[in-house]
């Protein structure tokens, strides 16, 4: 009964990354359908991870499902009902994504800490915290929202080998090096799409 249990979960990890990577693809190629993938592969993270007793992720997990629908239409319609480009972040929203990361990380750390069974409070914490911030500079089609999300993906890897999720470790990595490859494709994106604002006006 014990060895069906975690063969069906490695077979649900196995299938919610499969959907991740093809999510992740698409984010690296700006391509808005990228959204849709996510959702699919978050609802089946949300059952593994509730299984695994990893509290903070599923929190973020519900988070990236709200924030995904609220990134498509942001990427589809943007203010001003046009597609949104990408850009950088400014101070202001510098200064919001700390204070994401700080206010997130405070928060989970004790409510794990002193209210669930979680052997890892700090550790799940710290990879929810930089998700939360790089998920809402995603939604909003900022650049560096690779950076936020890769520093979780880094501290996420040997938090999921821990906990014997290692298909999803090796996603981390694998999100790791395409969140490398992302900044750099949408940094080169938005350059272009620059050169074309100033080309026409």
């Amino acid at each position: 009964m014990i060895e069906e249990f975690f063969v069906q979960l490695t077979w649900l990890q196995g299938i919610g990354t499969l959907f991740g990577i093809v999510q992740v693809v698409l984010a690296r190629q700006n391509n808005i359908h990228t959204y849709l993938f996510g959702i699919v592969s978050i609802l089946i993270s949300l059952w593994v991870l509730y299984q695994s007793a990893l509290y903070a992720d599923i929190l973020l997990h519900l988070y990236y499902l709200v924030m995904s629908i609220y990134g498509w239409f942001f990427w589809k319609f943007g203010k001003q009902q046009s597609e949104a480009p990408i850009t950088s972040s400014s101070n202001n929203e510098h200064l919001k994504a700390m204070g994401i990361v700080l206010g997130c990380f405070s928060l989970m750390s004790y409510w794990l800490s002193f209210h669930t069974d979680s052997d890892v409070p700090i550790w799940d914490a710290a990879v929810s915290a930089f998700a939360w911030a790089g998920m809402w500079l995603m939604a909003k089609r900022k650049l560096e929202n690779w950076i936020y999300l890769n520093v979780s993906n880094i501290i996420s890897i040997p938090l999921l080998i821990y906990k014997d999720l290692y298909i999803y470790a090796g996603m981390s990595v694998f999100l790791f090096i395409m969140g490398t490859s992302g900044y750099l494709k949408w940094k080169k994106l938005m350059k272009e799409e620059n050169k074309h604002v100033y080309a026409t006006t």
